[in-house]
């Protein structure tokens, strides 16, 4: 990998993530080497993926070169690399660009996909967990418009303008008022000469409520923002297959369509080689500093890290701020193992949870206090605003809110790159 040698304790830190980011600038100009080993050269801002999919932001506004978040540091490294293997015998990573050796091993390779072992679904369905996905579900929206035009078969018709979103936690409530907000606002004036109230947006939820991370408050509030925008919701459903052009459930509600987008599940993303102290969601399982258990020199943060505890049966929840927070205690405590001090225990720091539904509608769970409505939207605002990487992208994607704002608009509807499924649709061409 052409890395130098060093006489400081090499890091590897394996995932560009809101984990491993954390960790390498909280190690800046610290007595480490830091390796940070990504397969994109960038860090994308996952929370606003959604954005970018129905063509609120464009794909550069939410992602933040990896070599410029460690510029200024004093001796650290990115290599673009898919990593093949973990070898912690002898303490190496071998990847596809070559083989590099570690000192402390920092696995943060996030989540993945859960499909449930439904390999149908996973091969028919569309999902959003990179900017490459988002940018795929804005080019099938907008081709799926496009084929609507051309045919006069009605089902047809009505197929490729019916989408159906699996799972309602914050990315799918988030998507679905989107697409509800550019049914009102977007579609009736780019397409004219189409009937926009064929349009349906259904959204899917296993559980007894949407939003079931959130209190009963906030997933009320959020259901009726929902269904005051035409958004038609299914609680206590379960989707069984989806053949790419009907969706079936358990309980015999089915749809023809052309458009699923599957956020119903996820879960750890391994790595050949892993440690295999696994949960059932495919994460690894640590201890309260973040260690693989087995191991002192080897940890897991964020998504991929199981930490159960009294107050987490089932380890922290798949967010950035468990994420966050793990990367800049461990960073602290890798100073504090080169030094022969004990280590810090890792304590979650709720700040609480917030999902929008659209213009002038989001909801808030704070510690010790739940709202709704205009104020939660700028408060969900102000949040993401701030956590965004650069200032250049906080610019933009202010400067991209307020003329959406005050326009009504969603610019970025061009189809750069075709993306079409083998699916036999009949047009009139």
């Amino acid at each position: 990998m052409n890395i130098p040698d060093s006489s400081n304790p090499r890091v590897v830190i394996i995932g560009g993530g809101f984990a491993g980011v954390a960790v390498a600038q909280k190690l800046k100009n610290k007595e480490f080497q830091v390796v940070l080993l990504d397969k994109h050269n960038y860090h994308n801002f996952q929370p606003l993926m959604y954005q970018v999919a129905t063509g609120g932001l464009e794909s550069g506004s939410i992602a933040y070169p990896m070599r410029k978040i460690i510029k200024e540091h004093k001796e650290a490294f990115f290599r673009m690399t898919l990593v093949e293997q973990i070898d912690t015998e002898n303490k190496k990573v071998i990847t596809d660009i070559g083989t590099i050796y570690y000192d402390y091993l920092v696995i943060a390779t996030g989540s993945t996909n859960n499909y449930f072992g439904n390999k149908e679904i996973e091969k028919n369905s569309m999902v959003m967990k990179t900017i490459p996905e988002a940018l795929n579900i804005r080019t099938l929206l907008l081709e799926n418009f496009e084929l609507a035009l051309q045919t006069n078969d009605m089902n047809e018709r009505k197929a490729l303008m019916n989408f159906v979103i699996v799972g309602a936690g914050p990315t799918g409530v988030e998507l679905a008022g989107a697409l509800a907000e550019m049914k009102k606002a977007v579609f009736p004036k780019d397409y004219p000469d189409l009937d926009i109230s064929m349009m349906e947006i259904n959204l899917i939820q296993g559980g007894e409520k949407i939003l079931d991370a959130m209190s009963k408050k906030s997933s009320k509030a959020a259901e009726k923002f929902l269904k005051d925008l035409g958004v038609k919701i299914h609680l206590k459903t379960i989707v069984t297959n989806y053949d790419g052009k009907r969706i079936e459930t358990k309980d015999g509600l089915s749809f023809d369509t052309h458009a699923v987008i599957w956020s119903a599940g996820v879960k750890g993303a391994p790595i050949e080689g892993m440690p295999q102290a696994l949960d059932r969601a495919s994460r690894i399982r640590v201890n309260e500093f973040n260690q693989v258990e087995g191991f002192t020199d080897v940890f897991a943060l964020g998504d991929v890290a199981a930490m159960y505890g009294d107050k987490f049966q089932y380890g922290h929840p798949m967010m950035a701020q468990p994420a966050i927070q793990q990367g800049n205690l461990l960073a602290e405590n890798l100073e504090r193992l080169e030094k022969k001090q004990s280590l810090k225990k890792f304590i979650y720091n709720d700040k609480g949870s917030m999902a929008t539904i659209g213009r002038n509608k989001a909801v808030v769970d704070l510690p010790k206090l739940h709202f709704n409505g205009v104020f939660a939207w700028f408060v969900w605002m102000f949040v993401h605003l701030f956590s965004l990487i650069g200032f250049k992208n906080k610019t933009l994607v202010f400067w991209s809110w307020v003329y959406n704002y005050f326009v009504f608009d969603r610019e970025s509807r061009v189809i750069i790159r075709p993306y079409r499924k083998n699916r036999d649709i009949k047009t009139t061409g």
